[in-house]
């Protein structure tokens, strides 16, 4: 729990650079709660068909946005990659595969260009 209020913490944050740990239990909490949401959204009528999303989970995915391109940029940076990287979003299937394995590959283990080793001791 602590590494998601880190992020959120850092909430538009695009410098620097963050762990896999920080990167990964910011992601698995995130969707906790979207599924929690969501849950609520259908249980309450607060789910719109044509939209494709409910009310309180719109509104969550809309408070994370930018926490969530935070901590990415900060994981890419952790990489030795540049933030930019992100747009391989807009490939489809092979964009997010490729974004997959960098999201999951180890650090820089020294400082790069983007800043310290978030593993580095304090």
């Amino acid at each position: 729990m602590n590494w998601y209020l880190e992020v959120l913490r850092k909430y538009a944050v695009f410098s620097g650079r963050a762990r896999r740990k920080e990167y990964w239990f910011f992601l698995l909490f995130n969707l906790l709660i979207m599924f929690g949401l969501a849950f609520i959204d259908v249980a309450f009528g607060f789910y719109n068909e044509e939209v494709g999303v409910g009310l309180l989970s719109g509104l969550y995915a809309l408070a994370v946005l930018l926490p969530s391109l935070g901590v990415s940029i900060r994981r890419l940076h952790d990489t030795d990659r540049s933030g930019w990287w992100l747009l391989l979003l807009l490939v489809p299937l092979v964009g997010s595969i490729v974004l997959i394995i960098f999201f999951a590959l180890d650090g820089t283990p020294d400082k790069n260009r983007f800043g310290d080793s978030p593993k580095a001791p304090a």
